[in-house]
């Protein structure tokens, strides 16, 4: 039991656990941000240029408020654009950035070359081809 305690501490405590939790806090805080934004300043701005209600109920028959809520479903819908939006440009804008210090890997220097005769691939210093023996001049 004690090293099933010690295997979970391990697997717990590693950082790719801790970082994780640490964007699902932050994702949700920025959940909360965007719902906001867009019930507070996103919808009335489309009720303006709509006309119509955006917080809409239609009716269903049966039990005393029994509705389908389209305004919330196009509330959510936007939130999630607005959330898919603000993350493509969070990860294209930090992709950017590591690779702005980063300078292009020069190609290294052939480490060999080809014999003229058998066309083996031999050490680019040889002057005697381990294959075929024929003399290299170049």
């Amino acid at each position: 039991m004690k090293s099933f305690l010690k295997e979970f501490k391990e697997f717990a405590l590693k950082g790719n656990v801790m970082d994780m939790a640490i964007g699902v806090i932050i994702g949700g805080a920025f959940t909360a941000i965007v719902t906001a934004f867009t019930d507070d300043f996103i919808t009335p701005l489309i009720s303006i240029f709509g006309g119509t209600e955006f917080g809409g109920k239609i009716p269903l028959p049966g039990p005393e408020g029994n509705a389908i809520l389209w305004g919330n479903f196009v509330s959510s819908v936007v939130n999630f654009l607005i959330v898919a939006l603000i993350l493509f440009l969070m990860i294209k804008a930090m992709n950017k950035l590591m690779t702005l210090g980063k300078k292009k890997e020069e190609e290294a220097a052939p480490l060999t070359k080809k014999c003229p005769f058998c066309q083996s691939d031999i050490d680019i210093k040889a002057i005697k081809c381990p294959h075929c023996t024929s003399d290299i001049k170049e």
